[in-house]
């Protein structure tokens, strides 16, 4: 089949898939919305400190604590322009410390009448320097990879995308997180691959290695929560889960499992392309090479790969956790209590799970690479 009947096809499917997201989206019959929905959030500015009457404490690094009456602009939405009243209070954990310009995000209380009455500042507005960091990052990737670059950023965005509205409602319908995820991980794997390199062989083997390697790190984490046992209830989040899941029939048994999945797409990806495009460009080089050199190559080049790309993964999960780490070594917890906790055991699991599908993907890899592009001599 040409190529351009293959991307036409692309086409269609990605077309089905939005259409199927935008209907997996809709509220369900009888859905009732949540207390946090219906919260008014708008951006504003704060136009006048009335009274300021924070401080600086000795044990919060400079922070000032206290109280603030102040007077914001509504900048968005329904009450844009509107002055209002509100009090802020500054603690150590929420610590939003204003002064005349400040631009927040704010929580508007409305009556009977729809007049707001309340204003509760919610936080600082970020979304300037978030929208700045995405443009940055758009630009540097687009001005140093070019055509490959621009085709990252499109992999990326339908891959975040497929997480939010693809994934999310599936498990909120009562989809097990693990054949779910796997179903994910497939389809914006090919999506994302034949985006940056086409329809290939080199395509088509970086995906089978991808799936293939992101399907033995969910398999070790699953065997290993099994084993221990483990499971979506241990981790932290599990409370306010629970509570959700008897009205929809959320299923949290394999949150933990489909989590690794999720964090090891990345770094196995990458390993996987890395190594599949090495041997497409020995295949070049040496038109006749054996399938077994092939396959030593692709394993050399997988070496360099696997190690820093698990070193990648495991210092995720290490950077993603350190604050619990910290809090070990504050209270000065036995060695054998913290290897034993559940939230040590979780982020252990997590990230060796996670470099043992990274580990797997380089012989798999070559192997597909070497017969796929090795003599047939």
């Amino acid at each position: 089949m040409k190529n351009r009947n293959k991307w036409i096809l692309l086409s269609i499917g990605i077309l089905l898939y939005i259409g199927f997201m935008v209907w997996l989206n809709q509220p369900k019959e009888g859905d009732v919305p949540t207390a946090a929905s219906q919260y008014t959030f708008e951006k504003a500015h704060v136009t006048q400190v009335i009274s300021d009457k924070a401080s600086e404490d000795t044990w919060t690094e400079g922070l000032r604590l206290g109280m603030q009456e102040i007077l914001v602009t509504i900048d968005s939405g329904a009450f844009r322009g509107t002055e209002l009243y509100a009090v802020n209070y500054l603690s150590a954990y929420g610590n939003v410390d204003l002064k005349e310009g400040s631009r927040i995000i704010v929580r508007m209380d409305v009556d009977d009448q729809g007049t707001p009455f309340i204003v509760t500042i919610n936080g600082h507005d970020r979304s300037g320097m978030l929208i700045g960091m995405v443009i940055l990052f758009s630009a540097l990737l687009i001005g140093i990879g070019g055509r490959k670059g621009l085709s990252a950023i499109v992999g990326l965005a339908f891959t975040i995308i497929s997480i939010w509205f693809f994934l999310m409602p599936l498990v909120q319908r009562g989809v097990h997180p693990i054949p779910a995820s796997i179903v994910l991980i497939a389809i914006t794997t090919f999506v994302s691959l034949v985006a940056l390199n086409g329809f290939s062989k080199k395509t088509y083997v970086a995906i089978a290695g991808c799936v293939g390697g992101v399907t033995i790190a969910g398999l070790v984490a699953l065997v290993a929560g099994i084993m221990t046992p483990i499971n979506g209830f241990n981790m932290s989040e599990a409370e306010e889960l629970v509570l959700r899941a008897a009205d929809d029939g959320l299923l949290i048994s394999g949150l933990l499992v489909s989590g690794v999945l999720i964090a090891s797409l990345g770094a196995v990806m990458d390993v996987a392309l890395t190594i599949s495009s090495a041997i497409e460009e020995m295949k070049k080089i040496h038109p006749k090479i054996k399938t077994k050199a092939l396959f030593a190559s692709g394993i050399n080049i997988g070496k360099d790969a696997m190690g820093t790309m698990a070193n990648t993964l495991i210092l995720a999960f290490a950077g993603a956790s350190l604050n619990m780490l910290l809090l070990f070594r504050v209270f000065d917890y036995p060695y054998r209590q913290i290897f034993n906790s559940d939230l040590m055991t979780i982020e252990i699991m997590q990230g060796l799970a996670g470099s043992i599908g990274i580990v797997l993907t380089v012989p798999l890899v070559a192997a597909l690479g070497a017969s796929v592009y090795g003599s047939k001599k």
